[in-house]
């Protein structure tokens, strides 16, 4: 039998998705709240990241270590994480322990939000603060984000800031939980070999009185960028190496330009055998250089990374522009074929996994709010032309509208 979608809505809201398959060895299931960094006001930046940790310290009739306990001795996998625009709890297991394992994920999902358990997470929540401004990459993309889209909420800090996480009160938890976490702003997404009509009235069972907020939407103006490319320079003293990212503006997640948008950004910079590629490490030049596109609610954005000797970001950057400048012209067809082949097989080997389809499942119904096989998104990519690379990369130009470089404090 072939992969089968179904879907069902509860009375409260609650929206369950999925994509059953009889021979698949596995079951995964999916939890997808509509709401992230951007969703947070600026003075509470940080809270759906933190409300994430807050979720695995239990319930009022379950003790963290009773939760942990639970999941591992059905053997699941799970986990969570955080974005700009999406919380999920997932867990993977053998079929038979599919109840089980949507169940505790459910009753997570309603936690305690003990004020001891918030003190506590909280020092945790400032320590990986602390442990991400010690990695390059990480400091130097916050940076360029928040500039990028500064006023923007999509340049929001997912972890927040010190200084927001230590002003945040368990209250402000608590309202942001009530208003965000409702039955009709939330996805269970499943996937792999189960029973999806049995799934269905368990959830009920457990999430059907999960009250419904109407949802409180999502805040999402016109993200708008000035007419010449903003600069941001950074330098540290623990870093040796230099760094530089830029970003450029990209079709959002409901654009169909979106298709050739990734396919042009992994001809410039894939990790190897891209333009970037090739000018820069293995001309011995940098020793990374990548580019990739990631589509949001109302935009896009293209990212392009390098990093080398600190002395040599003003040459990088110039062979970097150099390759986007000849890029659209510069485009074959055995470019486009090389890219079909690495999405079929990509889409093939992710297709097998019912981990891999629960969380495409789960993410592109949360962002676009409908049904997108994976058979048809692989064949809106290969039916992608070079005209269409063409006039993509003239209506979203790669060239950077923010640059961000990062070199040693020492550095000239």
């Amino acid at each position: 039998m072939p992969i089968e979608f179904q879907q069902r809505v509860l009375p409260n809201g609650l929206t369950i998705i999925a994509e059953t398959d009889p021979r698949a060895a596995t079951t995964s299931a999916g939890f997808f709240v509509k709401t992230g960094a951007r969703d947070e006001e600026s003075p509470v930046m940080g809270v759906s990241h933190f409300l994430e940790h807050m979720m695995f310290k239990g319930t009022e009739t379950i003790s963290a270590e009773q939760l942990n306990r639970a999941f591992d001795e059905i053997g699941a996998k799970n986990n969570a994480y955080t974005t700009s625009e999406l919380t999920c709890f997932y867990a993977s297991s053998l079929p038979e322990h599919s109840e089980r394992s949507i169940e505790l994920l459910a009753r997570m999902m309603r936690p305690a939000l003990r004020q001891s358990d918030f003190d506590t997470e909280k020092s945790v929540i400032l320590e990986e603060i602390a442990m991400y401004k010690d990695n390059p990459f990480f400091v130097l993309f916050e940076a360029v984000t928040d500039r990028h889209y500064s006023p923007h909420p999509l340049g929001h800090r997912v972890l927040g800031t010190a200084e927001t996480i230590k002003d945040l009160t368990s209250e402000q938890m608590r309202r942001y939980f009530g208003l965000r976490y409702s039955a009709d702003n939330t996805i269970v997404s499943l996937a792999g070999r189960i029973d999806f009509d049995h799934a269905c009235e368990h959830l009920a069972s457990l999430c059907g009185d999960w009250a419904p907020t109407a949802p409180v939407g999502r805040f999402a103006p016109e993200v708008r960028y000035g007419q010449d490319p903003v600069e941001v320079r950074l330098s540290d003293a623990k870093v040796a190496r230099g760094y530089l990212l830029g970003m450029a503006p990209a079709p959002a997640a409901d654009d169909d330009r979106r298709y050739a948008a990734a396919m042009l950004s992994q001809i410039l910079g894939a990790p190897d055998n891209s333009r970037l590629h090739w000018a820069l490490v293995e001309s011995g030049l940098a020793e990374d250089a990548q580019s990739g596109f990631d589509a949001h609610d109302g935009a896009g954005d293209y990212y392009i990374f390098a990093a080398g000797e600190p002395g040599r970001m003003s040459e990088i950057l110039s062979v970097i522009q150099k390759e986007i400048a000849a890029l659209a012209q510069s485009l074959t067809e055995d470019d486009l074929d090389r890219l079909r082949n690495k999405v079929r097989t990509a889409a093939t080997v992710g297709g097998e996994r019912p981990g891999d389809r629960m969380q495409r499942l789960g993410r592109s119904w949360t962002a676009l709010g409908r049904y997108e096989s994976l058979d048809d998104e692989v064949d809106r990519i290969g039916r992608v032309t070079l005209q269409e690379l063409r006039s993509v990369a003239e209506q979203f130009p790669l060239a950077p509208a923010t640059i961000g470089i990062l070199t040693p404090a020492t550095a000239s």
